[in-house]
């Protein structure tokens, strides 16, 4: 558990980095001004599911599969809907805001897919 949260503090720090540079080096326009509200969001709502499914995994693995299942359907149901009011309530500016939305949910996804892959195997190997 303690592994899990280290390891998720580094990686947010890491994922921080690319925009950090586009805002210093005159990119900033390419960086939506709600990006680090989503950032947050994605942070939260990545650690959440994370911890209850490796919870669950803990407890009984075939109930790990199903909270996974379910976590991962909540996670995209909550992330698109986010997505969607936005880009319907502000057109204008919709491609920056796209942009940092799929970055950060995709790495955060493969984020949360390989920390479940790995302790998976940790279960597997005991």
């Amino acid at each position: 558990m303690i592994r899990f949260i280290i390891s998720f503090l580094i990686f947010t720090a890491i994922v921080a980095v690319a925009p950090l540079v586009l805002m210093q080096t005159g990119y900033a326009l390419w960086i939506h001004p709600l990006f680090w509200k989503m950032f947050v969001f994605f942070g939260i709502v990545t650690f959440v599911v994370s911890q209850s499914v490796l919870l669950a995994q803990q407890r009984d693995s075939k109930t790990g599969v199903q909270v996974f299942l379910a976590a991962t359907v909540v996670k995209l149901l909550a992330c698109m809907t986010f997505a969607l009011i936005y880009a319907l309530n502000k057109p204008e500016s919709r491609l920056p805001f796209i942009g940092g939305f799929f970055y950060l949910y995709f790495v955060y996804t493969a984020f949360e897919i390989y920390s479940l892959l790995s302790n998976l195997r940790d279960q597997i190997k005991r």
